[in-house]
């Protein structure tokens, strides 16, 4: 398939700049693949569609507060600092986005804070990135808490709007606990601990994978073929248990729900030659598109996402190319809200 295959005119204000009040009061449009039929729901409608058994793979990824505000030694020119991800604890050295990158060259000193943080960059890495190394000497939990009292929550540039205190907490799943995000799974952001509370006691098994979700996921398909296209590794995790839970669920012929498509990427990212799933942890960079035969989930939970993204073309790949891009018109029309804060879409 080709990249302009999924281009279409999103309408500005269909971008979501703020959640629902409410999680689970979001919009869902349900695609049934086998009917091809389209049904417009609200997000906590997944208690009825779901059953006794099924079991429901969310991502316990945690958001760090990765966005750092500072200057540039001697001309005090401002830059921004987007931690990706880390290199080596001991030596702490990340691998960053800089912003005016044209700025910043090897061997200069970054301030942050009133001097609280001091980076030096010891590489650059693509006209964009650069690795650089901060200068503490304290523990990791010290780094850490350095980073959070500096560091902001780093919503998209697209939301256009300053950062709000609430966005700490709503740019996060309230199942986050394994720190190491820059973007939460958004999929996972549509439920509430009494939606969660709910599906527990109906009989739906919720088990856990980790991907730490990169810039990566979000990055610009510059490529017309898309077998030309390379994702960014993530490092991500799947326990033995979870593995067991799915396995069973497809025994039983039960559905396995994939919350998000970074669970879709860890699911498929370890498969084991019988089409079962392995216990495993490393590094993907698994890129889902059309044509692909899925092993492990039956049913997937994703947002509406932006044209020519290879969020859209994991969506295609598992619902139908053609069913996925009618969907979408509809969703234009009945104006739903597009990306990380937007409504959900539940493929059966």
């Amino acid at each position: 398939m080709k990249l302009s295959q999924f281009t279409f005119e999103l309408p500005p204000n269909l971008i979501a700049k703020d959640p629902t009040p409410v999680r689970h009061e979001s919009k869902m449009m349900v695609l049934n693949r086998k009917d091809k039929t389209i049904e417009h729901k609200k997000f906590e409608d997944l208690l009825d569609i779901l059953d006794d058994g099924d079991v429901m793979v969310i991502n316990n990824t945690k958001v760090f507060p990765a966005r750092l505000f500072g200057n540039k030694e001697k001309t005090g020119a401002k830059i921004e600092v987007f931690m990706l991800r880390e290199l080596n604890a001991e030596l702490r050295l990340w691998d960053v986005l800089v912003d005016p990158a044209r700025k910043i060259r090897v061997g200069n000193k970054l301030y942050f804070g009133d001097d609280d943080l001091v980076a030096e960059v010891v590489d650059n890495t693509t006209s964009r990135g650069r690795t650089i190394r901060f200068l503490f000497d304290g523990s990791k939990e010290e780094f850490n808490n350095i980073i959070k009292k500096l560091g902001e929550t780093p919503i998209p540039k697209y939301i256009d709007r300053p950062v709000k205190p609430e966005d700490s907490e709503r740019y996060q799943t309230i199942f986050a606990t394994e720190e190491g995000a820059v973007a939460p799974p958004t999929a996972g952001l549509h439920f509430s601990r009494e939606l969660m509370m709910r599906l527990d006691i109906k009989g739906i098994n919720i088990t856990e994978v980790t991907l730490h979700l990169g810039l990566g996921t979000f990055r610009n398909v510059e490529v017309e073929d898309l077998t030309k296209h390379k994702m960014d590794s993530e490092s991500y995790s799947i326990s033995e248990h979870t593995a067991n839970l799915v396995n069973k669920a497809k025994d039983d012929k039960k559905r396995v729900v994939a919350i998000g498509s970074s669970v879709m990427r860890a699911l498929e990212s370890s498969v084991s030659s019988t089409g079962y799933l392995n216990p495993s942890s490393g590094w993907t960079d698994k890129f889902l598109f059309p044509p692909h035969d899925f092993s492990i989930a039956n049913t997937f939970v994703t947002n509406f996402h932006s044209p020519e993204s290879t969020l859209l073309m994991l969506t295609a790949a598992f619902a139908d190319y053609d069913f996925v891009m009618k969907a979408y018109q509809e969703a234009i029309k009945k104006k739903y809200r597009f990306q990380c804060y937007g409504d959900a879409l539940l493929i059966l």
